[in-house]
């Protein structure tokens, strides 16, 4: 089948997609957008993560054709060209980033956290991100981040 959509703001027009690819290896294998991670691939781990039309979904449970006419966002998207992120900055800032396997998705997460609501307490930050482990179990550093990017966005300079 033919597959339409945006992907990262640009449109893409893929041929021949067999109905059981999933988003996660059309993103990986077709398009060679590897910052997308496959984890465990039955949706626990939340590596996978993406944005469709702005919600966090796992790639390896959605199906490719689930994209059609719709957005999807992944962790390429996010920066512009000069500059990373509010989101992306503020987990470096924080120290967020470890092995950086779980950090796509977890970026992604926030980002839909802070879409909806730019000011979350942590609690409401622990449960956006309750999809999404993180083997190195710096989930602090994680929280913290998440706080300083809403700070961010908000236009706090503190």
């Amino acid at each position: 089948m033919e597959l339409i959509f945006k992907l990262n703001g640009e449109e893409v027009r893929l041929s021949q997609v067999p109905g059981e690819e999933s988003l996660l290896t059309l993103l990986r294998e077709r398009l060679g957008l590897t910052g997308t991670k496959e984890g465990c691939g039955v949706g626990e781990c939340g590596a996978c993560s993406v944005l469709l039309d702005g919600k966090v979904v796992n790639s390896c449970l959605t199906a490719a054709w689930q994209a059609a006419g719709r957005e999807v966002t992944t962790i390429e998207g996010l920066a512009g060209d000069e500059d990373l992120h509010p989101v992306q900055r503020a987990f470096v800032e924080a120290g967020a980033v470890q092995c950086g396997f779980c950090t796509p998705g977890m970026i992604l997460a926030a980002k839909s956290l802070l879409d909806q609501n730019p000011d979350p307490d942590e609690e409401v930050i622990k449960n956006a991100l309750a999809g999404n482990l993180c083997r190195c179990t710096g989930y602090h550093d994680i929280i913290r981040a998440v706080r300083r990017a809403g700070k961010l966005l908000r236009g706090e300079t503190s």
